[in-house]
């Protein structure tokens, strides 16, 4: 069993945060893999929604706007509620235990509200 949270400490910074959650969601999937049917089908899910959180947030900090920036951002926002869908039925299906599951479950979380908020706070200073 694939644990993906052990001794985990989160960096302070977005693109680090993300950069990390996305190794954890790859070693996950490549552990998902392993196993026959359906569980290939979600580590594939899992796995384009999970690494794109990442890539979409390295894509805003070289945003050519300030309408990039939050656009990316908010698309960012949208695979972290995909991956935290997936991560959620994963655990409800039994595929894999939600012990397993929990720390990436909650960093998910954790990254949708961050991501809700840098775009509010983006947006508030867009309007000024």
């Amino acid at each position: 069993m694939v644990i993906v949270g052990s001794g985990f400490e989160k960096p302070r910074d977005i693109g680090e945060r993300t950069f990390s959650f996305a190794v954890r969601i790859v070693k996950l999937c490549q552990h998902l893999d392993q196993k026959p049917g359906v569980s290939r089908t979600l580590a594939n899910q899992l796995l384009r929604s999970g690494t794109s959180i990442g890539a979409n947030i390295q894509e805003a900090q070289a945003g050519q706007s300030k309408a990039d920036f939050i656009s990316k951002n908010a698309i960012a926002l949208k695979e972290a509620r995909e991956s935290h869908y997936w991560l959620k039925l994963l655990a409800a299906t039994g595929i894999l235990p939600e012990e397993t599951l929990k720390p990436l479950y909650t960093e998910a979380d954790e990254l949708i509200r961050i991501l809700s908020k840098i775009i509010v706070s983006s947006k508030s200073k867009t309007i000024k």
